[in-house]
């Protein structure tokens, strides 16, 4: 667990990650993460929660047609 600190930025509150967090969620300056609030807690994530429907998606049209792939892979 990491306690982060709240940060005076200009007019806005930001908070601090530890190098050991960005390093795991593979983050540096400027990228985009993503607030997700679940019944229990909030989820910090670099994906954006919205490409979870259409993934499934694919793996599912993947899985339909592996066949196919697996004779298009010869």
């Amino acid at each position: 667990m990491h306690a982060l600190k709240l940060i005076q930025i200009g007019n806005s509150i930001g908070l601090c990650l530890p190098e050991e967090v960005l390093a795991r969620l593979k983050l540096e300056e400027g990228d985009t993460v993503f607030l997700t609030d679940t019944p229990r807690a909030i989820t910090l994530t670099p994906d954006d929660p919205g490409n979870k429907d259409q993934l499934e998606i694919g793996r599912a049209f993947m899985r339909e047609y592996a066949n196919t792939f697996n004779e298009l892979a010869k």
